[in-house]
């Protein structure tokens, strides 16, 4: 039994290593800290603390739905796990170059949605917490097609899947413990990377992102080439 955990161990190191850092690119917690910062600046620092919490919290089971379920409610449609990885990956790749060519339209759009939301008077922090801070502010679309794609990398069966399944979960509460970190010390991190570190930030930022969705893509379309030449 030992020997069996132990050879499983690689599936669970692979599984966080690959979505770890496929989360954290597409939520991108230092650019949700700003926006943050923005919609939740007249409310009490009990409350932006409470909040931060409640959107992690939130965050954690957008990605937990998304990671486990997401797959297996595809397959019941009849979605292939191949066609969801291409599709993942190409909208991942086409929204990082649309970020990484536009900066300053999806700059202004988020100002926009982020001053509607802050100019609600009726609205209640913690009810906030979901709509929109957490979505589609922090787990949005784009986050949850990576994580179903992510999760359509499963293995069949057995101890495999089981340490799959434990690697993309420690991604997850990994990348939801610094979206709280980076939520509840957001003034901080506003103040110390300045207007022109933040666009480097996004820059960066949807580089990666689409570097991704093309290595997603790539791997997808060399598995159907493997399966096809064993046809």
């Amino acid at each position: 039994m030992i020997a069996d955990w132990r050879s499983a161990a690689p599936t669970a190191d692979v599984a966080f290593l690959l979505a770890f850092p496929s989360l954290f690119s597409i939520i991108n917690p230092i650019g949700g800290a700003l926006i943050f910062d923005a919609v939740t600046a007249s409310f009490s620092h009990a409350d932006r603390v409470r909040v931060a919490a409640r959107v992690g919290f939130y965050s954690l089971l957008i990605m937990f739905g998304a990671l486990w379920g997401g797959a297996y409610v595809l397959s019941f449609f009849g979605v292939s796990i191949d066609a969801v990885r291409i599709a993942g990956g190409t909208v991942v790749a086409l929204s990082g170059w649309r970020l990484l060519m536009s900066v300053d339209q999806y700059a202004d759009r988020k100002d926009r949605d982020r001053q509607a939301a802050a100019n609600d008077p009726e609205r209640d922090p913690l009810q906030m917490a979901f709509f929109p801070l957490t979505l589609p502010f922090t787990t949005g679309p784009g986050t949850i097609a990576v994580a179903i794609t992510l999760g359509a990398e499963r293995p069949p069966d057995g101890l495999g899947l089981l340490a799959f399944f434990i690697g993309v979960s420690l991604a997850a509460v990994a990348n939801a413990a610094i979206i709280w970190i980076a939520y509840r010390f957001a003034d901080r991190v506003t103040d110390f990377i300045g207007a022109t570190a933040r666009l480097v930030v996004v820059r960066l930022t949807a580089f990666l992102l689409m570097c991704i969705g093309v290595q997603i893509l790539l791997s997808a379309i060399g598995d159907l080439i493997v399966k096809w030449r064993a046809v």
